[in-house]
């Protein structure tokens, strides 16, 4: 049978896009440390394989974690043992110890490597799919200036090979709706059923998948009013009802097909810790009933159900930073923000240009448009309303079908315009193409920290953003090779994961200064209040904004300096000797937070009498003193605690003093006194 050569050059180019893709995401994470959610990622896709465990992150469901862990699953591992922990702590914890305790026989990096290479599997289905959906929609053409923009799109490269699930729901987000556009244009058994086990993928991949419901009806519905197959509007509308339930039937037998069709999160009577109805317990009342109400009646699995009230429990109490301000909630332009930072001029012209064709009339493939701009507003429009602004990666779907619309209305230009003009829409069209290859390609391998050239570029990210946009503990292998080429054996680190990566794993000979999440013991010295560089920063501490304040950074005085290097455009190195009272304290405030837990309060009190000696004016010292006192019955003197913390609530922004200001009030009313 012979090929015709249009076909083999299409065959050759999408090749070469999506090997060029591969390399990309492959030589990025060989080039990156393990970041904040991946161990615990491979560390509960590792115990499903060989225990049918789904309880250690029951916060995800588990396809991307049993597909990226099994290049692990034929290695002799040793395992740590459980310790019964918060599933949260059981789970980064041991996932730590999984990979770096293996050493010498299978390195922390070998490992982390081998399961990201699985992991980035999806991401080159994803490549493939945006190509076959854009030249079955618009054309050969459309469908290589679509693939283009995901192969260079820095977002993607970012997060392509990581062992998380954005890339995953944002493949099976996208097969999902794209098999439902196949479907609503030619009816079929067959293709119905792919429609359902797409919805199935993406729901055992993210929970955010569910927000699939409201898309396809919002489809469906577009599909029966506007008459897109010309069919009566009633007998459309039952063909569409009917299929959505089978579509909604065919996912959820998926999704238990991934828990084993077992409801019960864990084996051999392991329990959840804490319980779903203990876990459920902080939601508003709807939420946790429904909940309670699917789990009563087995509807769906224990630990699937775990995993939506703990992301309805996270999207309720992160900060954000913005714009090099915290805030204490989620704000509702942070993700039109993030996309006009973090998005390629070039991607952001070719979006104007496709809604300018649709403004003028050139671009009229309606039920097209609708298919990828209906998914795309409702996911946008969710996540504007989320209190979980921590990245770009949230946002990620979005991206897939702006590059597949931007494909479309870009190329309508080109096939709508006379002769005369159609070569300069093209060059118009491929110089934008060029500048976004450029723009990426000089991020390279920085695309975590990238930002267009509007906003300074990927070195400048962080004054505007913060967490997986610039920071998501990916420098460690740079900044040992720092530490390495300076000769480097003495240095201070606040690393935005520490303890639950550190930098010690790695080889970094510095000692750890206080972040959000430190846990000082007394194996650890505490933070002298001068300390000599060099001192490593990363983003995520610099700017401070799990601290929920920009008040209480103990790091806010460097964001004054100018660092004497940057690695990885995330992890900022001071040179000099610099007073940290602050950072001090908090070491002090840690141990005595360590010691209360023993419940030696005497030891507590000295502990945080100490912080507040360094810090006498700051909330943290005053509070944790107010604390230690109150449990070593010395009441009188923690509530002279407690008001000098209400006075530094006073001082901060109104956002952190209405959320901190209530919380002391309440442990001075407790005290019988009602100053405040």
């Amino acid at each position: 049978m012979k090929i015709e050569p249009r076909r083999i050059y299409i065959n050759v180019g999408v090749s070469l896009l999506l090997l060029l893709f591969g390399w990309q995401l492959a030589s990025t994470v060989k080039q990156e440390s393990l970041t904040w959610d991946e161990g615990d990622h491979i560390f509960a896709g590792y115990m499903s394989w060989k225990t049918h465990d789904f309880g250690l992150n029951p916060e995800h469901p588990p396809l991307m974690k049993l597909l990226a862990t099994m290049p692990l699953l034929h290695l002799p591992l040793k395992v740590p043992a459980l310790q019964h922990r918060f599933f949260k702590d059981e789970a980064y914890y041991d996932g730590r110890e999984l990979l770096f305790g293996n050493a010498p026989e299978f390195s922390a990096e070998s490992l982390t490597f081998r399961v990201r290479l699985a992991a980035g599997v999806v991401a080159i289905l994803l490549g493939l799919l945006v190509f076959v959906a854009a030249r079955e929609m618009f054309g050969v053409g459309a469908a290589f200036v679509a693939l283009v923009l995901l192969t260079f799109e820095p977002t993607v490269l970012a997060h392509g090979a990581f062992v998380t699930t954005d890339t995953g729901v944002s493949c099976f987000f996208f097969a999902a709706v794209y098999a439902f556009y196949r479907y609503c244009r030619v009816g079929s058994v067959g293709r119905l059923a792919v429609a359902g086990i797409a919805a199935g993928l993406a729901l055992a991949t993210k929970h955010s998948a569910v927000l699939l419901l409201p898309m396809l009806v919002a489809l469906a519905a577009c599909e029966v009013a506007f008459r897109l197959n010309g069919d009566g509007r009633g007998r459309r509308a039952m063909r569409m009802a009917w299929s959505l339930m089978a579509i909604g039937v065919i996912a959820v037998g998926v999704l238990w097909a991934f828990y084993g069709f077992r409801y019960a999160a864990r084996p051999l009577g392991l329990r959840l810790d804490p319980s779903l109805a203990d876990y459920v317990h902080p939601l508003h009342t709807v939420e946790a009933k429904g909940i309670m109400l699917l789990a009563r009646f087995h509807l769906l699995p224990e630990s699937y159900l775990y995993g939506l009230a703990d992301v309805r429990a996270m999207a309720n109490g992160m900060p954000s930073f913005i714009f090099g301000r915290v805030y204490e909630h989620g704000v509702w332009f942070y993700f039109p923000a993030v996309l006009v930072i973090k998005s390629t001029l070039g991607l952001l012209a070719l979006v104007a240009l496709a809604f300018a064709a649709v403004a003028v009339g050139r671009f009229r493939r309606w039920r097209e448009i609708l298919f990828l701009l209906i998914p795309a507003v409702i996911y946008f429009w969710v996540a504007m309303g989320s209190s979980l602004n921590i990245g770009a990666r949230h946002i990620l779907p979005v991206y897939v079908f702006l590059c597949v619309f931007a494909a479309g209305g870009s190329w309508a230009w080109i096939e709508s315009s006379g002769k005369e003009w159609r070569r300069g829409w093209a060059f118009a069209v491929a110089a934008l193409l060029i500048f976004q290859v450029v723009s990426s390609a000089r991020a390279y391998p920085n695309y975590m920290a990238y930002s267009n050239e509007l906003w300074g570029g990927p070195s400048k990210t962080y004054k505007y953003l913060t967490d997986s946009n610039t920071d998501w503990a990916q420098q460690l292998l740079a900044v040992k090779r720092y530490t390495d080429a300076h000769g480097i054996k003495e240095c201070w680190f606040a690393y935005f994961a520490d303890p639950f990566l550190r930098p010690q794993d790695y080889g970094i000979p510095c000692r750890s200064l206080p972040t959000p999440d430190t846990d000082f013991t007394k194996t650890q010295r505490p933070v002298p209040t001068v300390i000599d560089g060099p001192v490593f920063i990363s983003a995520g501490s610099l700017t401070g904004f799990e601290f929920g304040s920009n008040a209480l950074n103990p790091y806010r005085e460097f964001e004054k300096l100018t660092p004497v290097a940057s690695i990885q455009d995330g992890v900022e190195v001071f040179e000099g000797r610099f007073q940290v009272p602050l950072a001090s304290a908090l070491s002090y405030v840690a141990e005595s937070s360590q010691l209360m837990k023993q419940r030696d309060f005497a030891g507590a009190v000295v502990a945080a009498q100490q912080a507040v000696t360094i810090a006498p004016n700051e909330y943290e010292p005053q509070v944790t003193l107010g604390d230690a006192l109150l449990a070593a019955g010395r009441k009188d003197e923690a509530r002279l605690a407690y008001e000098q913390a209400m006075g530094a609530v006073k001082k901060m922004e109104p956002d952190a003093q209405e959320a901190l200001g209530p919380e002391v009030q309440k442990k001075i009313a407790a005290l019988g006194v009602g100053l405040y």
